[in-house]
């Protein structure tokens, strides 16, 4: 089980990296492009990850528009609202 301060510490990693993508999160639940659960599922998908450190480091040094590395458990999600959202 994840405590308070591990969630919200990957849904800022979640975040991030879709920022870095050009997907805005919220707008994607708002215009109905993703649920709510899927969100959710994608930071616990996130938390699951062996290394976010390296993640969170990758993340400061990637330029705009940059896809997620391989590693990333959310990379197809990511890639997916990028292309229904015109920024792939």
């Amino acid at each position: 089980m994840y405590d308070r301060s591990d969630l919200k510490h990957h849904a800022g990693l979640v975040d991030r990296m879709a920022q870095t993508v050009g997907v805005d999160l919220e707008e994607a639940v708002l215009e109905g492009r993703m649920e709510f659960d899927a969100l959710a599922d994608a930071v616990l998908r996130c938390a699951g990850c062996s290394d976010p450190g390296h993640c969170a480091g990758w993340l400061d040094t990637a330029q705009p528009g940059a896809m997620p590395p391989g590693y990333c458990r959310n990379t197809d999600l990511l890639k997916a609202l990028a292309v229904e959202g015109g920024q792939a």
